[in-house]
């Protein structure tokens, strides 16, 4: 048994969806098919959810933005006859009815509860196209099956629940091929609930771990895990396989090729995740799995770029020193913000951190330093993080770029630098 994941790269026509299903029908045994929603639909929600929320008329346009990209899809797919468009005229009535409401005061509810529709429409068009090309396939909605928290936009698994539910709704009794969305759950209440940003691949490794696959397969538009996003960087090499400590380490400092919560469920249960291109299915692509198997990458240095980062620099008044007292409090703020800090540089008088630009801007969050430090802040600026480090990489990518901080390790060098314009 393997779960197979698909972005939405892969299925933003009609002809990545057609791809997708001779893929699949290329597959033998069971499998799940993970699907995020259809291209750019995620960022269109995104959009309709901030106009929802502000309640801005306009959002009735972004609205049919999504039902034309949809619909067009639909009918280079589908007979008008076809069933599947009563199906998904359900889920434009759905999404209707939420946004003329009035939204509650918490926009991360809101999100939660609108932007899943993505999901829900790509699965069901894919499903019901593998029906009618002859791959029989059961639809599941997720959230029935993989519970969680009420951590909206970041919610926890519940994993012992969603043990029980996932091997009861997907045990293969009827059909070899279920098709199913990433990104979602839900509470036990069936408030839908999302697993942050890009957490389709966690959703594949949850369900790759309960229903014990021999592996998990995340299609994308690239050959494999490359050495560097080519959005940025020019020439980047494929790595033919890595460790899962590589996988989290390279994660962790915001490597997007997957998501960073993927790799634990699959190391613990030993389960190799092979990262594949949708555009040559043909090819090997990167396997991660245990030591013994990897690439020594240590010849081979591997960029991250995170980009829209802020340096905030906090001081006291008085010239005390930052001691843990000080720090613990500026931590705990933070934390109720839900802000994730990816750089930390201390001297005697002063703590820098660097952050993602929020979603709602950086104001409150300096707002609330203000109240007991002396606060200032750079925007605009890229973390650059580069393992396994050559004096040829950094003089390469850094030595053209205004420095604001830089850390250095055995094997990891990290820049934060002032952003480019243009890519390259």
């Amino acid at each position: 048994m393997r779960v197979f994941k698909f972005g939405g790269a892969s299925v933003k026509d009609a002809k990545g969806v057609k791809n997708l299903a001779s893929i699949v029908a290329k597959s033998e045994g069971n499998l799940v098919v993970v699907i995020s929603a259809m291209g750019k639909m995620t960022n269109a929600f995104e959009f309709l959810i901030k106009k929802y929320f502000n309640k801005d008329e306009s959002k009735w346009e972004e609205f049919a933005l999504i039902k034309k990209f949809h619909n067009q899809i639909l009918d280079d797919l589908f007979d008008n006859s076809d069933e599947i468009f009563n199906q998904i005229d359900s889920f434009y009535q759905r999404i209707e009815d939420r946004i003329e409401r009035v939204p509650s005061l918490d926009f991360d509810f809101e999100y939660d509860q609108l932007v899943g529709y993505g999901e829900l429409l790509s699965t069901n068009i894919v499903s019901a196209y593998l029906n009618k090309t002859g791959q029989k396939n059961i639809w599941k909605d997720i959230r029935f099956s993989l519970k969680t928290n009420d951590k909206w936009r970041d919610a926890t698994v519940d994993w012992e629940l969603s043990e029980f539910l996932i091997q009861k709704d997907f045990s293969f009794d009827e059909e070899r091929l279920y098709v199913t969305q990433g990104f979602l759950g839900a509470t036990v209440s069936d408030l839908t609930t999302t697993l942050g940003r890009e957490g389709s691949d966690f959703s594949a490794a949850v369900l790759g771990r309960i229903l014990g696959a021999e592996r998990v397969e995340i299609w994308k538009d690239v050959p494999g895990i490359l050495n560097a996003d080519p959005q940025y960087f020019e020439n980047p090499k494929k790595i033919n396989s890595m460790s899962y400590r590589e996988a989290v380490e390279l994660t962790f400092f915001g490597a997007k090729v997957i998501h960073p919560k993927t790799i634990k469920p699959l190391e613990n249960s030993n389960i190799p995740l092979h990262v594949r291109s949708f555009l040559k299915p043909e090819a090997r692509g990167t396997i991660i799995s245990d030591e013994k198997t990897s690439d020594k990458l240590k010849k081979l240095p591997v960029f991250i770029l995170k980009t829209r980062q802020v340096l905030i620099t906090i001081s006291q008044p008085d010239f005390s020193f930052m001691d843990e007292e000080s720090m613990s409090w500026v931590f705990g703020i933070f934390s109720d913000l839900s802000m994730k800090i990816n750089l930390i540089q201390q001297s005697a008088l002063n703590l820098s951190v660097s952050v993602d630009i929020p979603e709602h801007g950086v104001m409150e969050l300096i707002e609330r330093l203000s109240e007991q430090f002396e606060t200032r802040y750079n925007d605009g600026l890229d973390l650059l993080t580069i393992r396994y480090y050559t004096p040829e990489a950094i003089e390469k990518e850094v030595s053209h770029r205004k420095v604001y901080v830089e850390q250095k390790s055995r094997t990891i060098a990290r820049y934060l630098v002032k952003s480019k314009l243009k890519k390259g």
